[in-house]
């Protein structure tokens, strides 16, 4: 694979694991998608319905802040985008980061990391926020200490 990007948003470092994992076993450069102003452990109390990321996910329209952007993406074919799975889809800070650029031509593959909930519509919800001209991969759930020869295995499935 040539000019690939993992790009990933992670609170708790388990999905900046497995993106570190990602792009070493795929020759990817790496990329954390960081919020202007960073989540806090109040802000992340799920428990807490007026947390900060309880508001966000209450909210369809919430598009939190990026601190910054990726140098080049236009050098970029083929891009894997990571997250938690908060409220079974991806946080709204993911649809940030996809509403920033233009996608068009380019592959996007969602990957997610999760202690018990599956990716569930985290896919199809995301692909709204790319160009139609996006190829869109399927959305898929891995344990955060998954290996990277189950990484490899799931990438050369894809036929890229």
């Amino acid at each position: 694979m040539k000019n690939v990007l993992v790009a990933y948003f992670s609170c708790t470092g388990t999905t900046a694991k497995l993106a570190e994992t990602l792009a070493a076993a795929v020759g990817a450069d790496i990329y954390e998608i960081e919020p202007k102003v960073p989540y806090t452990s109040a802000d992340l109390n799920w428990h807490d319905k007026n947390s900060r990321s309880s508001r966000e996910m209450q909210d369809a329209s919430s598009r939190p802040e990026i601190a910054g952007r990726v140098a080049d993406m236009d050098k970029y074919d083929t891009v894997f985008v990571g997250f938690p799975i908060w409220w079974y889809v991806a946080p709204t800070i993911i649809n940030t980061f996809l509403e920033s650029y233009d996608f068009s031509g380019k592959t996007v593959i969602p990957f997610a990391t999760s202690g018990g909930s599956g990716v569930g519509e985290s896919g199809e919800k995301l692909r709204a926020s790319c160009s139609g001209g996006t190829e869109w991969k399927p959305a898929r759930r891995f344990p955060g200490n998954a290996s990277a020869e189950a990484l490899k295995k799931w990438v050369g499935e894809m036929d890229l």
